[in-house]
């Protein structure tokens, strides 16, 4: 990758960075919960992405079941494989709900390039079943990083390579197909859970 991609990234990253913020204080979190809860109808936007079976993946994707969405990349070396881990965790917290309640888990790559459908199917297992793992042109993914407001950016390291600095934020996106609530870091898997009950029963669509 060369430079002026990574400066475009980043360019795109930091406007990200200010949608998301202007979001998190126009919807302030109810007192009840410490995620930031949208009292308006905020429908996902429009995307083009693969599933980590090659199949072709849409916002239609979202629909008739709750979701819990993260961006990060299968040669992260911490806050991606933690984040998974802790989602599995909400997961298992929430065993008891009825099964439509039950939150499913999408990752989205920012790391397109590396990160065909076949290397997300071979890393997404190690974390549990039925996780999804999305990826597509950069271009695509640019455009859903934007209209989320998740900041990204490419590091060289020092084997030629590079590395990727990302929003850690969790997403959740209702049965709609609408963007709900915003889990902002630090995470922590009990209070997300109890934070999604309490979403669940007062603020669901």
């Amino acid at each position: 990758m060369n430079k002026l991609f990574f400066v475009l990234v980043a360019s795109v990253a930091a406007t990200g960075g200010l949608w998301l913020s202007k979001q998190l204080n126009q919807d302030a979190a109810p007192p009840e919960t410490n995620a930031t809860v949208f009292q308006t109808s905020r429908p996902m936007p429009s995307l083009e992405l693969l599933d980590q079976t090659g199949a072709g993946f849409t916002q239609e994707g979202f629909l008739n079941r709750w979701t819990l969405v993260f961006f990060g990349f299968t040669h992260c070396p911490d806050v991606c494989p933690t984040t998974l881990f802790l989602l599995t965790q909400v997961k298992k917290t929430l065993v008891d709900l009825d099964s439509p309640e039950q939150p499913h888990i999408t990752m989205v790559s920012v790391d397109p390039t590396r990160d065909t459908p076949e290397q997300l199917a071979n890393y997404l297992p190690h974390f549990g079943e039925n996780i999804t793992g999305l990826t597509g042109d950069i271009s695509k993914i640019q455009a859903l990083t934007q209209e989320l407001g998740v900041a990204y950016s490419y590091t060289p390291d020092n084997n030629g390579g590079y590395t990727v600095d990302h929003t850690a934020s969790i997403f959740l996106v209702s049965p709609a197909a609408e963007l709900k609530a915003v889990f902002t870091t630090p995470h922590d898997a009990q209070s997300i859970a109890t934070d999604y009950r309490i979403i669940l029963k007062h603020y669901a669509p």
